[in-house]
């Protein structure tokens, strides 16, 4: 297959719904993906494109037409083979098989064939998803989708959201009236998609009562909308129309931005290569310590501790005003986070530049990446947090480039659930 085919390929599989960009696959079928197609996608689409082309093939027909007999064991069996399925073609040509056998399950199985993406990583739940979508297709078109148990399978929030959202998508397909009856209830859900469904509602509700000059009441339901939104387009246009009615919207708390920090700096990052040395601030936290500090014009330098709090909506503290402008230098931000609650949670992080992460202690997020842009929540890790006191150091790595667009160094961090909701400090010293 040549390069131009196998993107054209790719490209049938990819299409806009809506506000997102979901990826549905062909089914595969009996054949491994060729070595070239495989070394292509790897190098120059990506490892998901891996298992889109895994789905394609020679053969005009692609899906299991019909259902048949599939025992629960059999199904089972099945689905831990699309589990299977890893980068670089691994667990294809079982797969790839395994996949035509739960295609072809019985209608009254679907949700169990959902069930499986509960456990997928990315690759795996596209596979199971495509299978998903051959039966609700085959079904829907032969007669009724299990209307009552998709509809348990969405309402379950213990259930992955990506497959609490197919299953939303064929639900609504077969019943007109279940977008209706569920999606005001989705404001708070842990589904993000589903979340942004109600907010998106709320919005539509708000602004035809803004232009039927009922301001009081598209006041109040702009207000409802703007306490689950979590989508940062949502959030402004929110921010937008609640501002023009006079209230100000608190852009730091609502995302759950950290403001007050502890800086120090800066130390020397020569040749990009600080990253991996322990500076001081790495080995024990005293806030009244000085330290050497990288020379300036070629004079020794004392550094110590400074208070800042930064008034930016999002967040943002531009370590260039302040710790002053250089370049080929390393700072330390150090914080407290006074959570309501233990529990797992989030923390993002933008920047333009290298920057590691440590939440009480323990280094939880590394990226060593300089100026490729900068976006809120461009990065994520997943964390524990402890009831009460939790404290975080940040190390900022700024490089020796001069050009112009690569002087930025700052960050923004914030503390959040897992659909980007703020989990908010206790505390006015560190989220307000």
């Amino acid at each position: 297959m040549t390069r131009p085919a196998a993107i054209i390929c790719l490209s049938r599989a990819a299409y806009y719904n809506g506000d997102r960009l979901r990826r549905r696959f062909f089914p595969p079928q009996n054949h491994a993906l060729p070595d070239e197609i495989m070394k292509l996608c790897q190098k120059s689409i990506g490892p998901l494109a891996v298992a889109a082309l895994a789905c394609l093939i020679a053969s005009p027909a692609f899906g299991a037409e019909k259902s048949k007999a599939v025992g629960d064991k059999e199904l089972a069996q099945s689905l831990e083979a699309l589990l299977a399925v890893k980068t670089k073609g691994v667990g294809n040509v079982a797969a790839s098989e395994a996949w035509q056998t739960v295609a072809a399950a019985a209608p009254n199985q679907l949700t169990s064939v959902l069930a499986a993406m509960d456990k997928a990583d990315p690759l795996a739940a596209n596979w199971i998803a495509a299978a998903v979508e051959t039966i609700a297709d085959r079904q829907l078109k032969q007669g009724k989708l299990p209307g009552d148990k998709l509809e348990a399978f969405v309402l379950d929030t213990q259930h992955a959201p990506p497959a609490r959202r197919l299953a939303f998508e064929w639900l609504v397909q077969g019943d007109k009236t279940a977008a209706d009856r569920l999606t005001p209830g989705f404001l708070y859900d842990p589904s993000p998609e589903l979340r942004r469904d109600a907010v998106a509602r709320l919005i539509d509700e708000a602004d035809a009562l803004l232009k039927a000059e009922q301001s009081d009441k598209a006041h109040k339901v702009y207000d409802k909308a703007l306490s689950g939104a979590c989508d940062l387009d949502q959030v402004k246009k929110l921010k937008a129309a609640l501002e023009k009615l006079g209230e100000k919207v608190d852009l730091q708390r609502h995302f759950g931005f950290i403001t007050h920090w502890k800086l120090i700096g800066p130390f020397d990052n020569t040749d990009e290569k600080a990253l991996d040395v322990a500076y001081p601030p790495e080995q024990s936290i005293d806030l009244a310590a000085e330290y050497e500090g990288k020379p300036n014009d070629g004079k020794p330098q004392t550094v110590q501790w400074i208070d800042y709090a930064t008034s930016d909506d999002y967040g943002v503290v531009d370590l260039n005003k302040a710790l002053l402008k250089a370049n080929g230098v390393t700072a330390y931000a150090w914080g407290e986070f006074e959570s309501p609650a233990s529990g797992a949670a989030e923390v993002r992080v933008g920047s333009a530049n290298a920057a590691k992460i440590w939440l009480n202690g323990k280094l939880v997020h590394t990226h060593a990446v300089y100026h490729s842009g900068s976006n809120m929540d461009q990065y994520s890790a997943p964390v524990e947090l402890k009831q009460g006191r939790n404290t975080l150091l940040v190390k900022i790595l700024q490089n020796e480039q001069k050009e112009d667009w690569a002087q930025t160094w700052d960050f923004q961090l914030r503390i959040c659930d897992s659909t980007g909701a703020a989990i908010k400090s206790e505390t006015a010293e560190s989220g307000k």
